[in-house]
């Protein structure tokens, strides 16, 4: 390249980086450039310009970074790899037995290292439930194609069949576990049946519809449901039915320090929390990598790239729907039951649109049918709030633009590249057919 070009692509570079720090400054001048605040009864406002330029000058220099990398490095690593390991999602791929061991063998030594608190186990705990809900719903939008933005309705409805079961009839979580899962892929069922011939748009307007409408029954219905009220005193699970998490035991249970003759923590309680949700959202990804190597899976797939094609091949459109829509919700319900069982108190405020909103949001910017994807957008959504916590209003708006910089980044997904589920041959059956 001569230098004229070099001279003329700075040019155009400095242009589009300019144009980018305008746009971040009007923008920001209204976000962030005035604060109002009372004084004495009265509505006061100050200027703060200086976070406008600071937000221009950011902007304008993110924006040079960027088009430099993929203009200049990206490329380059591609082409030095053979394309192999231009993208993380091929060096995750390349090496994911080993990563999903270490990360595994890390995910199981942390509530036993100094950096385990009431805090961090509370947000690992989060965490951990909203990458099963986003195993849960990849089976329904990333495996079978389907775009539901109700998923939130099933996991309310595992929240409060455990909820009502628990404190009506007093059973305990163990046995409210699988109910709730039922009674969650039943409404998953019920969900099926109106939408078996829609499809896109009209699929996700209708999905949307359904978990309203769950809300507006769960704040209405009071004499059932509490209404806006909610369900408190919701029991914790006990260890098996063999221990209490408590310091003397109660309803003839020991405590658990006293079972396994060890002194008495408040954090044993949340370890137990950590690992149940834990061993759940696991129980969650081996049951998808199984049975998407299943005719039902391979059913899922096939109806996500071509449903008329699928058809034709003899496949239950039908069949395979309602069977996506139960699987996905069943696990929902499960993350329900733990939830409400770990908060102690539901109310319709914890099901709203947001939370189908984010869930899927994880499962798209994971990458549309990755299970590592998941975990890896989980903790981009879930912890990047809470790193910029100290932000105070600045923190959605920073977790506003943490997804459009992944977004740019990886616009199909952290994990948009993946392994096909089923081979129809590989390179040394190839080999032995052209040897003969």
């Amino acid at each position: 390249m001569s230098v004229q070009n070099q001279k003329l692509d700075m040019l155009s570079l400095l242009k589009e980086s300019g144009l980018a720090a305008l746009i971040a400054a009007a923008l920001a001048l209204p976000l962030a450039g005035f604060k109002t605040f009372d004084v004495n009864g009265t509505l006061t406002a100050e200027t703060r310009f200086n976070w406008v330029l600071v937000a221009a000058v950011v902007v304008f220099f993110g924006r040079m970074a960027i088009s430099i990398g993929q203009k200049t490095f990206f490329p380059s690593m591609g082409q030095a790899a053979g394309g192999a390991a231009g993208s993380i999602g091929d060096v995750i791929n390349q090496n994911r037995t080993l990563l999903l061991c270490l990360l595994l063998a890390a995910v199981i030594i942390f509530p036993f290292t100094p950096m385990a608190n009431r805090h961090s186990l509370d947000l690992a705990v989060y965490v951990l439930i909203y990458v099963m809900l986003g195993w849960g719903l990849n089976i329904v939008v990333g495996l079978a194609g389907l775009l539901d933005l109700g998923y939130v309705a099933f996991y309310a409805v595992g929240a409060y069949s455990y909820a009502l079961l628990a404190t009506t009839y007093d059973l305990s979580f163990w046995i409210c576990l699988p109910l709730a899962g039922i009674f969650a892929a039943s409404f998953g069922i019920i969900l099926g049946f109106p939408v078996l011939r829609l499809r896109g748009d009209y699929l996700a307007i209708v999905t949307l519809g359904f978990g309203e409408i769950i809300r507006v029954v769960l704040l209405n219905w009071y004499e059932f449901t509490g209404g806006p009220d909610g369900i408190s005193s919701i029991p914790k699970p006990t260890f098996f039915g063999l221990a209490e998490f408590s310091r003397s035991g109660s309803d003839g249970l020991p405590p658990f320090h006293e079972l396994f003759g060890i002194e008495y923590s408040s954090l044993h309680k949340f370890m137990f929390f950590y690992f149940l949700i834990l061993a759940l959202a696991l129980v969650t990804n081996l049951f998808t990598l199984r049975i998407r190597k299943l005719p039902v899976g391979r059913a899922w797939e096939a109806l996500r790239e071509d449903e008329t094609a699928c058809r034709s091949l003899g496949i239950n459109p039908t069949n395979t729907k309602l069977s996506a829509f139960a699987i996905g919700a069943m696990f929902a319900g499960f993350a329900g039951s733990f939830f409400a069982t770990r908060q102690g108190f539901i109310s319709p405020e914890s099901f709203t649109f947001i939370e189908s909103a984010i869930i899927l949001a994880i499962v798209v910017l994971g990458g549309m049918g990755s299970q590592v994807g998941v975990v890896l957008a989980s903790i981009v959504l879930v912890l990047g709030p809470e790193i910029f916590r100290e932000l105070a209003e600045y923190r959605m708006l920073a977790f506003g633009g943490l997804m459009v910089l992944v977004m740019v980044w990886k616009p199909k997904g952290l994990m948009s590249k993946r392994n096909p589920t089923v081979l129809m041959h590989n390179d040394t059956n190839a080999k032995q057919g052209a040897a003969k």
